[in-house]
């Protein structure tokens, strides 16, 4: 049951990272989507096992995307974006879970 969970969230992530990534190319798509699932993912902090099946493993896990923060951080050589990413990110998973407590 959880690996269904997994895959239906992934069917919803999966798209939306897509259409995110089309209306903000590049560098700026993936920042958006890393600090959303960041955000979700603290938010889903101590949900049961099937929302965090579903939402975080399913839904953030395919919506999100680490491989295309790293090779944006390689190819644009922008200084100030991987510190910005981290500190992003951080803050909304640490939003997130303040939120959800």
């Amino acid at each position: 049951m959880t690996a269904l969970l997994v895959v239906l969230g992934a069917l919803v992530g999966a798209p939306a990272r897509l259409l995110v990534s089309r209306a903000l190319p590049g560098p700026r798509g993936t920042l958006a989507v890393n600090a959303a699932g960041s955000l979700a993912l603290g938010a889903l902090a101590g949900a049961g096992p099937s929302a965090t099946a579903l939402l975080g493993a399913g839904f953030c896990g395919a919506f999100t995307t680490f491989s295309a923060f790293a090779l944006e951080a390689v190819e644009e050589a922008r200084p100030a974006y991987v510190p910005l990413t981290l500190v992003l990110c951080v803050g909304a998973a640490a939003l997130g879970l303040a939120l959800a407590g």
